[in-house]
């Protein structure tokens, strides 16, 4: 969340984490540079569903705004539901082939999608381009792929979270997943650097607490007791605004690498929210 290298950069034991602080002063002093801090994007595929011996189909799309973005169809042999993938803020869909190993064996096929100036995806990184992108993504699987929102799972890691949050507001999926993610992006800011004025700095940017409060399906809540970047408070704090029926599964290991540590919790978990709420389950 917020740079790739902030969990490098970040030692909870320092008064002052030098990298965000850097970036926050930098949000302040130049706010037209932001999203080359706040969106750490990678232009290069390091690796393929293939790789992991899995069907695929690289698709794109347009948005509404005209910018061409790449995705991945990774169908499920016996597909029981579709998630809607959105990852977070560094990277591309390459870094997440990991869960959708797991998805895969639970019966769920992915589109991964890659934001804007992310991946092989044109254009370049914005909040309000993000919403589009994720717009974009609910039309192609519903349009194009004809599948039943009911059966739609919308998954959002960090950043993605927040993204997942804000399309659920005025969608009818299957399950909303908020995996990893926050109430506001300037209040992790806030309390990565307490000195900074990240109110000031980034507004009312990505306010998951609020589009969550909207959610028109379950919702389901991922966070790890351990997570160094994003407290444990904002996933309690998701939890409440968002309406019922809602869940909130506690996993365990850092932020970007608890992943593999928590699937003896993380599979069955979410197996058994998204099955409850999958038509004919």
């Amino acid at each position: 969340m917020f740079t790739s290298e902030l969990k490098k950069n970040f030692d909870p034991r320092r008064k002052l984490p030098l990298f965000p602080a850097i970036v926050l002063l930098m949000l302040f002093v130049f706010p037209g540079c932001g999203a080359q801090f706040m969106y750490r994007p990678d232009k290069v595929i390091r690796a393929t569903p293939e790789d992991e011996n899995l069907t695929y189909e690289s698709v794109s799309f347009e948005t509404e705004d005209s910018v061409r973005l790449s995705a991945w169809w990774i169908p499920a042999q016996e597909q029981i539901g579709v998630i809607l993938f959105f990852h977070g803020n560094g990277g591309n869909i390459s870094h997440y082939l990991e869960p959708v190993l797991v998805w895969h064996r639970m019966g769920l096929s992915t589109l991964s999608v890659d934001y804007r100036g992310y991946g092989m995806s044109a254009g370049s990184p914005t909040e309000k381009g993000t919403y589009l992108d994720a717009e974009a993504a609910w039309r192609y699987l519903v349009r194009e792929r004809g599948v039943d929102p009911r059966c739609i799972i919308i998954y959002g890691k960090s950043l993605g979270g927040s993204v997942a949050a804000h399309l659920a507001r005025d969608r009818t999926p299957a399950v909303l997943v908020v995996d990893s993610s926050f109430t506001r992006i300037a209040t992790v800011g806030h309390e990565l650097v307490p000195w900074a004025p990240a109110g000031l700095i980034l507004g009312n940017a990505y306010n998951t607490v609020e589009y969550i409060r909207s959610a028109r399906c379950p919702v389901l809540i991922i966070h790890s007791r351990d997570d160094e970047m994003i407290a444990l408070h904002h996933a309690e704090e998701l939890y409440e605004a968002a309406p019922s029926p809602k869940e909130l599964l506690l996993t365990s290991g850092s932020h970007n690498g608890g992943f593999h540590q928590s699937l003896p919790v993380y599979e069955p978990g979410l197996t058994s929210f998204v099955r409850r709420y999958l038509p004919g389950r």
